[in-house]
Formats: structure tokens, C-alpha cells, sequence
């Protein structure tokens, strides 16, 4: 599975059509008669080639999933196309022509890049990752616009390049690296080489903390249907600028550094903002589009007598608060007749599915409701309601 070589020859590609969309259960019995005409090792490396197309099929689509080549950590690593498309059409925007993608992995950011009409020097150190990028270039006709090289980017010359995007490694042997000086290369030299170039964009962990952003920066945190994916870095843009970007869309939340919202009493309506709002520290720029409150001054739950609509967070209609007592929840749940039960929790150390066990182990009826566990002035809480509607 490391040596891409033998499945792109003939013969292993027409091993990959044969295997596609086959299920694990299969895969024995594929295995076994395919190896009555192919090496076992080729076989094997198209099967497993085979699985990772399957699991990359969520990050990138099935006709261009089909199509590329992977390594296991490749799949794992790689930028979702959506947000890779977003930030290649933003660097067109600015009227980047070139881009040097720095550990480039098996090529998402540069494919992006190239779609949007970018001219990408695609470098990875790692020889069956670079092959893997280079590979996908050529797999989706994109090998004249990505010229991919085998370096370490460290030693790479990136002068005559409009921009520099760098995406460290941030996982190791024992995991996700949580200390940006650990990363691969470290956050610091990636940020020297980002301020040597016009234009940069330094792809880190959503987690960073603020303060260890340069205020050279313009950070920018971005999800995908609601799912936080990444952060980023950008640098020759509005430094000290801080973002949230939701996907699809794009929507774009621009902070403009309001303090923190004060803490009132539970209204009607509870807004839970986007997790991209969250991490780039802009609820108080929500709040004050609702005008409404924190619940509690460290949970970044708003509330707010009215309903109004706001793409940066999802309202919730309030019908019951009570003080967190799970046999006050369950028979409250059977009384409503309650059949789906949806638990969400901030503040709170209590496991959602450990909850949903114990108060609703079957079914009372059709209705369903959301609980949210969380604190109130400090005080743990349980708030009950349901989407909000219109």
C-alpha cells in the first residue's frame, strides 16, 4: 500500500477497476480468485487501495475519489475539498497566479488550487506521499498546473511564488499534537516563511490558542455544516483581523471586538452559535445580532426573548429549565410521551448517551425533545425545548 508504482501500471489499474465498491465481507472471496491471474501483493494493494477510495469518498466526493490515489494517513490528514475550495478561490481573490504548498500530502490543497486556476509547487518529503499527490495531479488532468517534488520544505526556494500555504504535520506517533512548536515543521518556522512571502496561508489545529497568534495574522476558523475543520493563518491580508467562515455558503462572520455579552435570565429562545464562532471567540458579535445573553458567563450558549433568524447559530424554543435531577427529567419525559430524545451538553461533565440511557431506555411516545445540559449562573441545569420554527 506504500508503493503506489504497481497500481499504476496496466495491469494494477485494471485490478483497482475491478475491486471498486467491493464491500469487506467480500473481500476474501475477491482476493482469493483474483489471485488465481494477479501477484497476491498486487491484489492485496488494490483492495486496500479500494478502501481507502471508499473512506475518501466523504472528503472528496465519489467521482474524484474513485480517481485518486492514497495513503492511509493521506486520507486522514487531507483537507476536505469543500474547504479546500473555499480557501483556493479566497487566494484567487487576491490575485494569487502561483502558490508553493508546503507538505502538501497527497494533493488536496493543491488540486483546489489548480482548479481555481493556480499554478501549485506541490512539496512533501515523504516518497509514497509525494508519489500520491503526483499520482492525483495526473489522475484528474491537472498535471500541468501541479508540479509535485519530493523535498523537505525547509530547504525548498519559494521567491517568484505569489503565496505560501504550509499545512504541518500535527500528528506523531502518540497521536494529535496539541503544541504548535511540535508541529512538522513548527509553527514558528512556518510562520518565517509566511512573512518572507506576499501572501500566506498556514493551515492549523482549530484549537490554537489566541495568544499564539501573530499580530501579523488574520485568523480565520472555519467549519463545514457545522463541523469545525480547521484553522488558518492568513498573512498580506488584514492582520489581527479574526473570522469565523461557515460552510456551505460561504457566510463569513468578521469580529469587531465587542466584550463579552452579559449573563441574563433564560429567555424563550437558546442559540447555540456554530462552532467556528466559538473558537475564533466572536459569540458576543451573535449576541448582539440577537440581541440577547449568556446564559452563563463560560458557556457559550446565547439566549434572547425573540426569534430571529441568523445563519451563524441554531435557536432553539425554550420550554422547560430545571435544575439538573435525572428523575425529574425521566418523568417529565414520560409525561410529554417523549419518543426521541436529542442531548447536547456545555458545562457539563455528564455523558449525553450515559443520560439518554437512563431517562429514556424505551420509547413513551412520538414527540421529540432537546435537552440541554449546562449551567445557569453557575448552576448545573437541564433546559428542554426543540428547534426553534419560524
Amino acid at each position: 500500500m506504500n508503493d503506489l508504482a504497481p497500481l499504476l501500471t496496466p495491469e494494477g489499474r485494471a485490478l483497482l477497476d475491478a475491486v471498486r465498491g467491493t464491500a469487506p465481507a467480500d473481500e476474501l472471496a475477491v482476493a482469493t480468485r483474483l489471485r488465481r491471474d494477479h501477484p497476491a501483493e498486487l491484489v492485496s494493494a488494490a483492495l486496500g487501495q479500494a478502501r481507502l477510495r471508499q473512506r475518501a469518498e466523504a472528503k472528496f466526493g465519489a467521482e474524484d475519489a474513485r480517481r485518486m490515489f492514497f495513503t492511509p494517513n493521506g486520507v486522514e490528514q487531507s483537507t476536505r475539498a469543500s474547504v479546500a475550495a473555499y480557501r483556493a478561490e479566497r487566494m484567487k481573490s487576491l490575485g494569487i497566479t502561483s502558490v508553493a504548498d508546503l507538505c502538501c500530502g497527497i494533493g488536496g490543497d493543491a488540486i483546489a488550487l489548480a482548479r481555481a486556476g493556480i499554478r501549485v509547487l506541490a512539496v512533501d518529503r515523504d516518497a509514497p506521499t509525494a508519489a500520491a499527490a503526483r499520482a492525483n495531479a495526473e489522475a484528474l488532468g491537472l498535471a500541468g498546473l501541479i508540479d509535485v517534488r519530493e523535498a523537505d520544505v525547509t530547504e525548498v526556494d519559494t521567491a517568484g511564488f505569489d503565496a505560501v500555504f504550509v499545512d504541518p504535520a500535527r500528528r506523531g506517533g502518540r497521536g494529535r499534537i496539541f503544541d504548535p512548536e511540535a508541529y512538522s515543521p513548527p509553527l514558528s518556522w512556518a510562520i518565517g516563511a509566511a512573512l518572507a512571502a506576499p501572501h500566506a496561508a498556514l493551515k492549523i489545529a482549530p484549537g490554537v490558542p489566541h495568544e499564539a497568534i501573530p499580530a501579523e495574522a488574520e485568523a480565520e476558523w472555519i467549519s463545514d455544516g457545522r463541523d469545525v475543520k480547521e484553522a488558518v493563518l492568513w498573512f498580506g491580508t488584514e492582520p489581527g483581523a479574526v473570522r469565523a467562515t461557515l460552510l456551505p455558503g460561504p457566510r463569513t462572520l468578521l469580529g469587531t471586538g465587542l466584550p463579552n455579552p452579559q449573563v441574563r435570565p433564560v429567555g424563550r429562545y437558546l442559540y447555540e452559535p456554530d462552532g467556528a464562532v466559538v473558537r475564533a471567540h466572536l459569540v458576543a458579535d451573535v449576541a448582539a445580532a440577537l440581541d440577547g445573553g449568556l446564559i452563563d458567563g463560560t458557556i457559550a450558549y446565547v439566549t434572547a426573548d425573540t426569534l430571529r433568524p441568523t445563519p451563524y447559530a441554531t435557536a432553539y424554543e425554550i420550554t422547560d429549565r430545571l435544575p439538573f435531577n435525572v428523575k425529574k427529567l425521566k418523568a417529565l419525559l414520560r409525561e410529554r410521551e417523549v419518543g426521541i430524545l436529542t442531548v447536547k451538553k456545555r458545562g457539563s461533565a455528564v455523558e449525553p448517551e450515559e443520560l439518554r440511557r437512563k431517562v429514556l431506555p424505551r420509547p413513551q411516545g412520538s414527540r421529540a425533545v432537546t435537552v440541554f445540559l449546562t449551567r445557569v449562573a453557575g448552576a448545573p441545569a437541564m433546559l428542554i425545548g426543540g428547534p426553534a420554527t419560524a
